[in-house]
């Protein structure tokens, strides 16, 4: 069977009363003596009575509210270990990115100590080729023939460009530069380092570039860069608050799956079953982006209040006389009392809204606190009202 609370169209925490009246207007509406053109106004009337039978019991109605808070919380527990299970997912990658990143490092240190190796035995032009050389025998070894060839591409371009710059600068230093028969003995030494410094910088072009071409790709492969980084799982809990707790915007606590305590204030907007998303509070694993905490949040039942999206119900309790006569009567609202002013001829059918009185939603405003009028009967019965509810539906006149 369905949920009966939604058959019914009544919350969970419905007094026996209003589950009673919310039968009869379905009933009647869907009986099928009234709704002879519709085949399914049978089955529908049945469902109906089967869900009252359900509520109507206390201890029917007990154990299915049992049953529900069982499959929630089988339910909140499955989430629990599927996060869990995200979480170690996560950890192994990360711990697999890691590994590959700490391999890459050894290359290249491993490259550069071949480098200055092969410097010290055969000069300054077989360090820069052997430099390169090396960078990009590691590349292949590591990252596949593939991206080895798009580094050389990528080296021998930038070195060409540089050599072009240079070339182009020469002439401009010469039209500035004095005649040579002018030239003094100190101006050797300078053009000596000019030349040096020259070659150092075709150097470092053609053995940095394959460098820090490895280097892009060893962020690239690792996710060093926040960009690239795969986000940690989420960690979803639930935090239960009060109509206090919202009007008043209060600071508020919850536990989440792994243990730890996060904090944060109600913002407006806040209802039953909003989600508050806190960035990087929820899981921390090693190489990854951190996660996101999200907390659902839970209206906890008030016996004086229902929520419906914004607005906030209170039932207001009619005799017989003050519902058709009209009446002043003082309520609780969720910031404390208020008077109301029943009008004459006000049924169990009829609602008092107060604007702005409901809970605060996110376009600055508030909802209405809705007051439901019901008709009680007096504890003991009255034989004046007695004979006169007689004399109305049986035309009798004492």
């Amino acid at each position: 069977m369905r949920d009966p609370y939604k058959i019914l169209g009544v919350k969970r925490d419905a007094a026996a009363d209003e589950i009673k009246a919310a039968w009869r207007n379905m009933a009647k509406a869907v009986h099928p003596d009234h709704n002879q053109g519709d085949p399914t106004a049978t089955a529908r009337f049945a469902e109906i009575g089967r869900a009252y039978e359900t509520l109507k019991d206390p201890r029917k109605r007990n154990l299915f509210d049992n049953a529900v808070r069982m499959a929630e919380a089988k339910k909140q527990e499955q989430t629990i270990m599927q996060q869990r299970h995200a979480a170690r997912e996560a950890a192994v990658r990360a711990k697999t990115a890691q590994a590959n990143a700490e391999r890459v490092m050894e290359e290249l240190a491993r490259a550069n100590a071949n480098a200055q190796k092969a410097a010290a035995a055969a000069g300054v032009k077989q360090q820069q080729a052997g430099a390169t050389e090396a960078a990009e025998e590691m590349v292949e070894r590591i990252f596949g023939a593939q991206t080895a060839r798009t580094a050389g591409a990528q080296a021998q371009s930038q070195a060409q460009q540089a050599h072009s710059q240079q070339a182009q600068a020469k002439p401009h230093a010469a039209e500035a530069a004095k005649a040579p028969e002018q030239e003094t003995p100190e101006s050797e030494p300078a053009r000596a380092e000019d030349e040096q410094t020259e070659a150092s910088v075709t150097g470092g072009a053609n053995m940095s570039l394959p460098l820090s071409l490895l280097t892009s790709l060893v962020r690239r492969f690792t996710g060093a860069g926040q960009p690239g980084l795969e986000k940690a799982p989420d960690e979803v809990a639930t935090a239960t608050v009060t109509i206090e707790d919202i009007m008043k915007g209060s600071w508020t606590t919850v536990s989440l799956p792994e243990g730890r305590e996060v904090g944060f204030a109600l913002p407006a907007g806040t209802t039953e079953g909003h989600q508050i998303r806190l960035k990087g509070q929820g899981f921390k694993l090693p190489g990854m982006q951190r996660g996101d905490a999200v907390i659902n949040i839970h209206i906890a039942a008030d016996p004086r209040f229902t929520v419906d999206g914004f607005d906030v119900h209170v039932v207001l309790p009619l005799n017989i006389e003050n519902a058709v006569l009209g009446t002043e009567a003082r309520i609780d609202g969720p910031q404390g009392p208020l008077n109301v002013t029943v009008p004459a001829w006000s049924g169990s059918d009829k609602t008092i809204r107060i604007p702005d009185k409901g809970l605060p939603n996110d376009s600055g405003g508030k909802g209405d606190l809705v007051v439901e009028l019901r008709i009680m009967l007096w504890e003991k019965p009255d034989d004046k009202v007695t004979d006169l509810m007689r004399s109305m539906r049986e035309g009798l006149f004492l």
